[in-house]
C-alpha cells in the first residue's frame, strides 16, 4: 500500500480529510503514530492472550501475519569456559524464536544440537542436574539471556560451532519523501512503505488512528478504532 494511501485512510478515520481546526493532523505526527502503532501491534501479537504460551504461532493467520519480521543471522561467539557468549545481539532484534548451533569436542566431529531457553535463576539447578545440563552425546544444552548477550551453556565439554539466531526483528518504519522524518530529523528522499501486506496495513491504520484520536482526546474516534482493531486481530 502506498505511503499517500496509509495518510488519506488514517485522516479518513478520524474524520479529518476536510478539516482546519486546530486538530489538523499533520504527516509526520502520522507516520509517528502508524511505526508506533505497527510496533505495539507486533508485541502484543507475539506475546498472545494465553499467559502460558506466545502468541506468534497460536494460529494459521498469525503466522502469516508475523513471518515478515522473522530473520536468521550468523552470531559471533567467545568461550566463556562454562559457556560460549555472542558479543551482542541483532540492532534490530526484538524477540526470541530459536537458535541452532552444531558442537563438537576433540573426539567427536561437529553434530547438531537442541537448544531449550532456559531461565537465569535456574542455572546452577540446570548445570547441575545430570538430566537437563549440557550433553554432546544426547545432543541437548541450554540457552540464557545476560546483558543483552546470549549465552549457551556447554559446561566446558564441547565447542560451539556455526550458531545461527532466528528472531523477530522490529518492523521497519514507513517514511514519506521530502517529510522530516519524526525519529532521525532527516528529511528521507524516497520513500519506505510499510513491510506487511496490505489487509494487515488495514489494521495497523485503525491502530495508528487509534493513537491519534487518544493524543488529541478524541474519544468516540478512538473507541471505534479500538473496536475496529480488536475485531480484525
Amino acid at each position: 500500500m502506498l505511503n499517500q494511501t496509509i495518510l488519506i485512510k488514517v485522516r479518513q478515520r478520524l474524520n479529518k480529510l476536510a478539516s482546519n481546526d486546530y486538530d489538523n493532523i499533520m504527516p509526520w505526527q502520522i507516520i509517528e503514530a502508524f511505526n508506533k502503532g505497527q510496533s505495539d501491534w507486533c508485541r502484543r501479537n507475539l506475546h498472545g492472550l494465553n499467559v502460558k504460551q506466545e502468541g506468534d504461532e497460536q494460529s494459521t493467520s498469525r503466522i502469516d501475519d508475523l513471518q515478515p519480521l522473522l530473520d536468521t543471522v550468523t552470531l559471533t561467539m567467545n568461550d566463556r569456559g562454562t559457556y560460549f557468549e555472542s558479543n551482542g545481539m541483532p540492532d534490530d532484534y526484538m524477540r526470541w524464536k530459536r537458535i541452532s548451533i552444531q558442537a563438537k569436542s576433540e573426539c567427536c566431529p561437529a553434530k547438531k544440537m537442541v537448544v531449550y531457553l532456559a531461565e537465569q535463576g535456574n542455572r546452577d539447578e540446570l548445570l547441575r542436574d545430570k538430566n537437563k545440563q549440557p550433553n554432546l552425546e544426547w545432543g541437548e544444552t541450554f540457552a540464557m539471556f545476560e546483558d543483552n548477550k546470549i549465552q549457551i551453556f556447554t559446561n566446558g565439554l564441547f565447542a560451539v560451532v556455526s550458531p545461527e539466531l532466528t528472531y523477530y526483528r522490529q518492523p521497519t518504519k514507513i517514511q514519506i519523501a521530502g517529510v522530516k522524518d519524526p525519529y532521525t530529523g532527516i528529511i528521507p528522499t524516497v520513500d519506505v512503505p510499510c513491510m506487511f501486506k496490505d489487509d494487515l496495513v488495514e489494521v495497523l491504520i485503525d491502530e495508528c488512528a487509534k493513537i491519534i484520536a487518544g493524543d488529541i482526546e478524541s474519544q468516540i474516534q478512538m473507541q471505534r478504532q479500538a473496536q475496529t482493531v480488536e475485531n480484525n486481530n
